[in-house]
Parts: structure tokens; C-alpha cells; sequence
């Protein structure tokens, strides 16, 4: 057998074995494994959804200024005779100081003539008086005597009428009554002048009265006394200079309390007022709104702004008192004036200043607490939080904000109490990626902190 047939044999022999042998191995080799393959358990940090006591804060800022301002000015003119030693700039007097005399002489004598004037016209009335008096008493008799002489009168008539007595008699006392009747009818007119001379005579009185207690007044004038507890601010004048009347004297500030007019954005307003029990004031009523502002009872604390000198912890309670009558059409913000008392008390050098006219501060209003469904801000995502469900599978909720503070969201609806909210960062966000939860139990303290507004 030659060579090429040869190689034309063993050729088919050579694959029948290979595919002999990879069929054995086919079918005594063990099928593969297939595994599984999914998402390994995503670590995260949940806290229980519950509602909070919330307290909603705005911060609005605005300059002291004293509740009570004095600007003294001269009210009648002269010459400057007293100046207390202590009415200086930045001085502090109490209520009732006599601080500044205007020469009063001028005033004086003219008062004297105003008193001089009513001691007369009284001296006047009493004189009337009397002669009424006297002028009654002749009248009474001038009556009594004219009824005797009418008395005679008649008798004599009727004597006549016997033809007892002459004409003449009965003549003579005919005139005699005629002269007492004459007398009667002087007296009831003099004693009828009276009443319109009195009368006069009081309005002199009361004009007079009233010209005494003017001049009184004008002489009180020229002592200036303080009518409260007060700091002193300019002085514009000098013992023995002449003021004219309206000359400006000097300021003096109540130091009992002051005032801040906080302007607060109204935007910042809406949170702070969404918290708040509306009530419907009758604007007619003064007292109407004073109430309601009284019942919001928000809390409000004072601070310095820019001084360094003063810690964060630095503050002064104060008290909302009136809010504006309108918004500021420039910078769209409301006003909020508040009171503190006592601005000078508690003073620690170095630490905690007196509030000056002036300074510049920032008022922190704060609500009653509310209970509220409170997040960290961090948790929403977009309109949205990722929530642990019970089978620890991620949730993607949408949900409604009603208002954001500082680093905490406020929830209207979308999340419900007990849900296991997701406070870390998930990746990939995918609906249904397994979870292991940890619960964050600290930062839930820190959370019912923040929104207590205990920090």
C-alpha cells in the first residue's frame, strides 16, 4: 500500500476519535452553576417620622430707640439763670430733677397784677352782696310802711265818706302813700340791678381767675423739671444765655425700656405666622388688636449685631408690642416693633453693654410649639424622601413642604407618622434596593432639639 493511500485512511480515523473523545467529555462533565447576581444590602441610617413640638423662628432686625423721648423746648423766652450740674450729654437724672430755670421776674409781676386784678373784682362782688343785702332789709320796711299807710289811708276815706274829717287830711295822706309807694317801687328796682351786676361782676371774677392761672402756668414754665427717670442726650444751651420761646433746650431719653421697630421679610413672616391661631381683629378696635397680638404669644430675644465684644449668648428678652399698618413697597418687609424693659439692667463690662439709642440689633421671634411633621432638610430629595419600607426595600415618596427653617423641612403630607425616613445618601437611587437600616437614634434628639428651638 503506497504512502498517499494511507494518509487517506488514517485522516477520517484521527477525527472520528477526536469527536469520540469530546462527546465522553460532554457527557461525563458536570453541568456549570449559575449564581444569582443582585444588589448587596445598602447600609442607611433611618429615624422614626413623628410629629413634633415645633416652634417656628424668623429673625428681623432694627435700631433701639427709647419708648419715651423728651425733646425739651423753651416755652417761654428769658434768660437762663439755672442749669443742673448733671444735664450733660450722657448723663442720668431721676424723675422730678429740676434741670433748667428761665428768670422768672417778669412772670412774677405779671402775675401779682393778674391776682391784684381778681382780689378786686371779688372785693367788688362782695360789696354787691352786701348792699343787696341792706337794699333788701329797706325794702321790707319800705313794704311794711306802705301797708300801715294804706291802712290810714283807708280809714280816713271812710271818715270822709261820713263828711268826719276835711279834704285836706285825706289829701295829704293820699300823698303821703303815693311817697311810699314811690319808695317801694326805687328799691324793687334797685334791688333788681343786683342780680346783672353780680352776674357781671362773676364773669369779671372768672376772667380774672383764668388770667391768674395763665400766669401761673407761664411762671411754671420757666421750671423745667424731668418728668421721668432719664438719660440725657444734646444739651444746646448755656447758663445765662437768653432763649427765645421754641428754642430747643436738650433731649432726654426714658431709660425704663425701649423700643425696636424689626423689620422682618414678609416671606420670613409666612412661616412664623402659619404656626400662629388666626383670629380676626376689628381694626376699628384698637383693643381688639392688641389682644390678638398679646395671644400669639411669640417669644422674642434681642441681640447686638456686629460686636464683637458681645456673645451669642448675650440677649434681652423683649415683647412684641404693635406690628405696621402696611408693607414697605421697597423692601417687602413688615414691621414688628417690640419692647424691652430694663435696657440698662444687668450690665457686665465687657460682656453685656446697656441698649443704647441707636444700636443696631437683630430680634429672633419664636412661636408657641406646634405639633408639626418635622425633617431634616438633607432628607428631601427634590420634593421627595427615600423611606425603609417593612420589608427593608427602598421607597421613593413625593411629598408636600409647607415651609423650610434653618435645616429643617416642615411636611404637610406625603409621610406618615412611624415611616422609617432615610437621612444618608443612597446610590444608586433605585425603588426596591434592599436595605440594611440603622436606626439613628442621636440625631432624632438633635432633630426634636432643633425644632423645640432649645439651641
Amino acid at each position: 500500500m503506497n504512502l498517499p493511500f494511507k494518509q487517506a485512511l488514517l485522516l477520517p480515523l484521527l477525527i472520528a476519535i477526536a469527536i469520540a473523545a469530546v462527546a465522553f467529555r460532554l457527557k461525563n462533565t458536570a453541568p456549570p452553576t449559575h449564581e444569582n447576581n443582585q444588589f448587596p444590602d445598602k447600609v442607611v441610617e433611618v429615624i422614626t417620622a413623628n410629629k413634633l413640638p415645633y416652634r417656628s423662628r424668623a429673625t428681623a432686625y432694627g435700631h433701639v430707640e427709647p419708648s419715651v423721648f423728651l425733646n425739651a423746648k423753651s416755652e417761654v423766652s428769658g434768660k437762663i439763670t439755672y442749669l443742673h450740674p448733671e444735664l450733660k450729654q450722657g448723663g442720668s437724672l431721676p424723675a422730678g430733677t429740676v434741670v433748667l430755670k428761665i428768670e422768672p421776674t417778669t412772670f412774677e409781676f405779671s402775675l401779682d397784677q393778674s391776682e391784684a386784678g381778681l382780689a378786686s373784682s371779688r372785693s367788688s362782688l362782695e360789696q354787691l352782696e352786701a348792699e343787696e343785702k341792706s337794699t333788701k332789709k329797706l325794702l321790707a320796711i319800705a313794704q311794711d310802711n306802705l301797708r300801715v299807710g294804706q291802712k290810714e289811708l283807708d280809714r280816713l276815706k271812710a271818715l270822709w265818706d261820713k263828711k268826719l274829717i276835711a279834704l285836706s287830711s285825706l289829701d295829704a295822706e293820699e300823698q303821703k302813700v303815693l311817697g311810699l309807694q314811690q319808695q317801694v317801687a326805687d328799691l324793687q328796682g334797685k334791688v333788681s340791678t343786683y342780680a346783672s351786676r353780680k352776674a357781671a361782676t362773676s364773669a369779671q371774677i372768672r376772667q380774672s381767675e383764668a388770667q391768674v392761672d395763665e400766669k401761673k402756668d407761664t411762671l411754671g414754665r420757666t421750671t423745667i423739671s424731668l418728668p421721668f427717670d432719664a438719660r440725657i442726650g444734646a444739651v444746646n444751651v448755656e447758663t445765662d444765655e437768653f432763649v427765645s420761646a421754641g428754642s430747643q433746650l436738650f433731649e432726654a431719653s426714658g431709660i425704663h425700656s425701649v423700643e425696636i421697630d424689626a423689620q422682618l421679610p414678609v416671606k420670613h413672616f409666612r412661616p412664623l405666622a402659619s404656626v400662629i391661631h388666626q383670629q380676626t381683629p376689628d381694626l376699628q378696635d384698637p383693643s381688639s388688636l392688641r389682644k390678638i397680638i398679646s395671644s400669639w404669644d411669640l417669644q422674642a430675644k434681642v441681640r447686638l449685631v456686629g460686636d464683637s465684644s458681645t456673645t451669642s449668648d448675650t440677649a434681652w428678652e423683649a415683647r412684641l408690642i404693635r406690628i405696621g399698618e402696611s408693607v414697605d413697597p421697597v423692601r417687602d418687609t413688615l414691621s414688628l416693633v417690640v419692647s424691652v424693659e430694663n435696657p440698662y439692667g444687668g450690665v457686665v463690662p465687657g460682656k453685656q453693654p446697656p441698649l443704647l439709642k441707636g444700636m443696631y440689633t437683630s430680634v429672633e421671634f419664636m412661636s408657641k410649639p406646634s405639633m408639626l411633621m418635622v425633617i431634616p432638610r438633607s432628607a428631601l430629595h427634590q420634593g421627595r424622601v427615600y423611606v425603609a419600607t417593612a420589608e427593608n426595600k427602598l421607597a421613593i415618596r413625593p411629598v408636600t413642604i409647607s415651609s423650610e427653617q434653618g435645616q429643617l423641612a416642615i411636611i404637610e403630607a406625603g409621610l406618615e407618622e412611624g415611616d422609617q425616613l432615610i437621612i444618608t445618601d443612597v446610590i444608586p437611587v433605585i425603588e426596591g434596593l434592599p436595605l440594611k437600616p440603622v436606626q439613628a437614634t442621636a440625631f432624632e434628639e438633635e432633630l426634636r432639639i432643633l425644632a423645640s428651638g432649645k439651641n
